[in-house]
Parts: structure tokens; sequence; C-alpha cells
């Protein structure tokens, strides 16, 4: 292999080799498994130290074909799952390694437990957006800014914080203008929670994307955004990932949102009643206030000027850049009245 060959691909073996190259094979990968496959680089099987020993113990020799101790139906798993559910697959089967193999089965990379159970760094940059005035949560906010408001014993913004660091996000900028000073009291730089803050100070109220404007220098890599009041188990760095797959400028996450209507709905065709629909239900995609963008969508931002993200997607359409959709199924909440304040300390442990 050459120094720039990914690891895995030294565990590949093509099915018509022998037991001695197999095992040449895992000393030479220190992978733990070789990945056979067939001329056309289709996995057809897989092969462990424990399949060659019992190989060995039921009579093939080292110049035996390895086609007799080969592992025929291995878990796989396709290139845009995601490392949670990787994790639990591995979990539940007690597998350290699962096989990446695309649309035609041919074998695209390999998934070690000790690498994805790392928590490694991302040097991403994730920003908060935490300069809102908070009226519907008065008179709570009367004197505290909304993100600082305490769930669970803490304040929203630092489970916010803790959550993207167990993710491996280490750079923050948390956008103020409301209280600004006591989020800035509380976090300082960062340092007293294994992390870097900085601030973005808003004069005036920018919305909820003219923040981004300020933002000195430029993120040179795409990065995560979130409303400071979500309360969500959304995996920010899945999120960035499924943004980097799809080439997006900007991805915006968003849930299914389901509403009954109070009453039967009539259908009429002038004064025909056509149809009767006895209270029905309405789902539709709504914004879930978090997203990514990639830092080409900032050259559609007006500098310092107030913008809104529908706002700011619609720009990035009209530029011709690419903006998509994250569809998320994890436990939300947009903290903005009193009572969902009250619901989020109900459900937070």
């Amino acid at each position: 292999m050459t120094p720039t060959t990914p690891r895995w691909q030294g565990a590949l073996l093509p099915m018509d080799s022998n037991i001695e190259q197999a095992i040449r094979n895992l000393e030479s990968s220190g992978l733990k498994i070789v990945m056979v496959t067939n001329g056309q680089g289709q996995l057809e099987g897989t092969i462990t130290d424990g399949d060659i020993r019992s190989g060995l113990l039921n009579g093939v020799t080292l110049s035996s074909p390895i086609s007799g101790v080969v592992f025929r139906t291995p878990m796989v798993v396709v290139p845009d799952m995601g490392r949670d559910l990787v994790l639990q697959l591995m979990v539940a089967n007690k597998l350290q390694q699962i096989p990446i193999v695309d649309e035609n089965r041919q074998v695209v990379g390999l998934h070690l437990w000790d690498q994805l159970s790392a928590i490694e760094a991302r040097q991403n940059t994730m920003v908060i957006m935490a300069g809102g005035l908070g009226t519907r949560l008065r008179p709570h906010t009367g004197r505290c800014p909304k993100p600082m408001l305490p769930v669970a014993g803490k304040p929203m913004l630092q489970h916010i914080i803790e959550r993207a660091k167990a993710e491996g996000f280490q750079h923050f900028v948390i956008s103020i203008l409301y209280l600004g000073h006591m989020i800035e009291e509380h976090f300082g730089d960062g340092r007293q929670f294994g992390v870097d803050i900085e601030y973005l100070r808003e004069k005036t109220p920018l919305g909820t994307a003219g923040a981004l404007s300020l933002l000195s220098p430029k993120p040179q890599h795409s990065f995560v955004v979130t409303n400071g009041d979500v309360i969500t188990d959304i995996k920010y760095g899945e999120l960035l990932d499924f943004h980097n797959l799809h080439q997006a400028a900007a991805t915006m996450a968003v849930r299914m949102h389901e509403w009954q209507h109070p009453f039967g709905v009539v259908q009429t065709d002038g004064v025909n009643i056509i149809g009767i629909e006895e209270k029905p239900i309405s789902r539709s995609r709504i914004n879930a206030g978090v997203y990514a963008f990639h830092p080409d969508a900032m050259g559609c931002l007006p500098p310092d000027e107030r913008c809104d993200m529908p706002t700011l997607f619609e720009k990035v359409q009209h530029s011709q850049l690419r903006a998509v959709a994250y569809p998320m199924h994890e436990p939300w909440l947009d903290v903005g009245r009193p009572e969902d304040l009250d619901s989020a300390n109900a459900q937070m442990p």
C-alpha cells in the first residue's frame, strides 16, 4: 500500500486466495478481518482469525482455498448510515468491524469499533443564536435572557454546548444582544467547560440569520447553527455529515408536525356537499431551528443587516446554490412559551 491508500483496503483479498494468504493479510492489516471480494470488487464474505482456526480444526491446510472458511453472510452497512446506528448494530451483534458496501455491493470502507467509539474532535464551528428578547416567555425573561433559563438545573444554552461537545465540537460562537452580558459572565471563553467560546455582539436585532454576517474571520469549513432555545436530541455531527454528503450550501433540519382540525371539514361544489372529513389531521414539515452551512452561503447575507433564516434560504436558492432538508425524528422542543419551559423541565432527566 502507498501512504495515501486507506487502511481498510489492506484487508481486501480475492476469493481465489488460500488460507496462508488470509493469515498474512490479517497480520499485515492489523484490522482482525479479511474482506473477500470477487473479480468485480463485490463483497463475497469475510474471514476472521476464529474462522481460520475452526477451518484448521476441520482439516483445511495452509494451501487450502479460503472458500472453505469464508463467512458468506456478514453484516454490512451502506455509506450514509449514521455513526450512532452503526455503533448500535455493533453492540447488538457484538461486532468489532462492519464492512461498508455501496448499492452494487462493492466494498467502499470498513467501520472499526475503536474508531467509531472514540470521540473525534471536529474542526467545524458551532454558532448559537442567543440574542432574542424572549418576549413570549415573559415574565421569566424580564431579567434573564431566554437561553439562560434553567432546564433540569442548568441553562438551556449549557445543555446545547455540552451535547455538541460530546460529539467532538470544540469551537463555539454565541450571538448575543438582550442581556448578553449574563451569557458572557456565565460561559466566559469556555475554558471551564472544556471548549473555546467567542461572541458575536449584535448592536441591533439582526434576526435569526443576520448575525452570521458578523462572523470574522469567515469559517473555512461547513458549520452548524442552532437557535439557543431549542432542546433536542439531534446529533449535530450527523446533520453536518448529511450536509457534506449532499454537497449543500445550506441544510435545514425539519421535522413532521401533526395538527388535528377541531371540526369536521366539509367539501363543497357550489351548494352541493361532495365530501365530509371528520376532524382531519394535517401533516407538514416544520423548521426545527438547527442548520448547517457551507461558507459559500455567507455570500448571500448582506453585511450587518437584519435577515431571518427563511430569507437566507431563499437567497441561497436564488443564487443557484443547493439547499436541502434534513429529516429529523429525534425528540425536539422549541422553548418559546412558559408551558414549553415547564415541559422541558419535566422531560429532562
